[in-house]
């Protein structure tokens, strides 16, 4: 019974933080999602920086360990991404010596995806670590349980609004961004059933787990998605980008510190 109360948690969480997402960025026109993204900076940065770093150094008994995780995080998504683009690159040159061609500078598109892959990933780590928490309140007891969970699914609703954005910016197509986002969610099953049957074991690398999920925010907001903002130099739309940057961290911050202050 409790092991269908934490996968049915999970699950629920899931549909209800993307279907959110799909109903907010499907009444967006396309020309509205570069600006967008600035939100998805905002709840990337305000959940590393509001969220995950004031717990991890609250409940970490090893500030420098986790501190370490983080770096070795960054330097993990920095080489996945290198990775990334010298298998893109290494692909286009061959294209272009079949075409009689000189490949000059990447494919702008192709670049832009390895940022949607990476956000997948990381939001993968992110959501396997919720599932491990949403899994030991209902193994604790049920109510807490069910606090716990509509504390994480509000947590989640910004930032799963800015991945799905980022996704489609990345140049997916919006069912693919959708199926991206909804197996990259159900990750939390995963982590909710590993911890149910090995909730010592599993418990035990949380801190390290969710280090390595908050190195992912910080490394795509500023690595991959800040940079992009600054080619679109304009008065106005930089205006808006800072806008954007302030609601999606705004967006964490009210639901953090006001709405679940004790989560």
């Amino acid at each position: 019974m409790v092991l269908a109360w934490i996968v049915g948690a999970c699950l629920a969480g899931t549909l209800l933080s993307l279907a959110i997402a799909v109903l907010v960025a499907s009444r967006v026109q396309a020309r509205w999602i570069p600006t967008l993204v600035s939100f998805a900076v905002g709840a990337l940065l305000g959940a590393a920086f509001l969220d995950l770093l004031p717990h991890l150094f609250a409940e970490s008994k090893a500030p420098a360990r986790t501190a370490s995780f983080i770096l070795a995080g960054i330097l993990v998504f920095f080489i996945l991404e290198k990775m990334l683009l010298w298998r893109h690159h290494h692909h286009h040159g061959e294209e272009g010596d079949e075409h009689g061609e000189a490949a000059v500078g990447p494919v702008h598109g192709h670049d832009d995806r390895r940022v949607g892959w990476m956000i997948v990933l990381g939001d993968a780590f992110h959501n396997v670590t919720d599932g491990v928490i949403i899994a030991g309140a209902f193994m604790a007891d049920v109510k807490l349980g069910i606090v716990t969970s509509l504390a994480i699914i509000a947590h989640e609703i910004p930032q799963e609004i800015g991945d799905f954005l980022v996704l489609l910016h990345s140049g997916f197509g919006r069912n693919k961004a959708l199926v991206l986002n909804a197996l990259s969610g159900l990750a939390s099953v995963l982590g909710a059933v590993l911890a149910y049957f090995a909730l010592s074991a599993v418990s035990a690398w949380i801190p390290e787990i969710l280090a390595i999920a908050t190195a992912s925010m910080i490394y795509i907001a500023v690595a991959d998605l800040i940079p992009g903002l600054h080619r679109r130099t304009a008065l106005g739309e930089s205006m808006m980008q800072v806008l954007f940057i302030a609601l999606g961290i705004g967006c964490i911050w009210i639901i953090h510190a006001v709405l679940f202050p004790g989560a």
